[in-house]
């Protein structure tokens, strides 16, 4: 490789690390306000809590909840070999779904939240 090669491939190196390092340059930082596992999507932190009875959605717009009426999301919980789906409602300021899940540390979810019938983002989450 020559060495101007070298210097270009160092050059697009190192501006993609500082551009990945400045995406969270603002200060934002997803902190979990109910306990549960936090994702950031469309600019939306998500919050997932899970309870062997109960699984709650909360949202976030910088800071600020968000009001769920008119949304629902389908989760898709993953442990093992296991695949179970509950759809979330509205439910005192977060979506919320009540049955028997089966949630872990290692669990993967999968949330599609939606309003109006129209996809607004697929939230990924690992439970701890």
């Amino acid at each position: 490789m020559k060495v101007s090669h070298l210097f270009a491939v160092l050059a697009v190196a190192v501006s993609g690390a500082t551009f990945a390092a400045d995406k969270h340059a603002d200060g934002h930082e997803i902190k979990p306000m109910h306990g549960g596992a936090v994702a950031e999507a469309k600019d939306i932190d998500y919050e997932l809590v899970t309870k062997a009875d109960k699984l709650q959605l909360y949202m976030r717009d910088h800071g600020k909840p968000l009001d769920p009426a008119g949304m629902s999301a389908k989760v898709t919980l993953l442990l093992g070999g296991d695949k179970q789906e509950a759809q979330l409602q509205p439910v005192d300021g977060k979506l919320e779904a009540t049955g028997s899940f089966k949630v872990g540390t290692g669990t993967k979810a999968v949330v599609a939240v939606s309003k109006a019938g129209k996809a607004v983002a697929s939230v990924r989450f690992v439970l701890k």
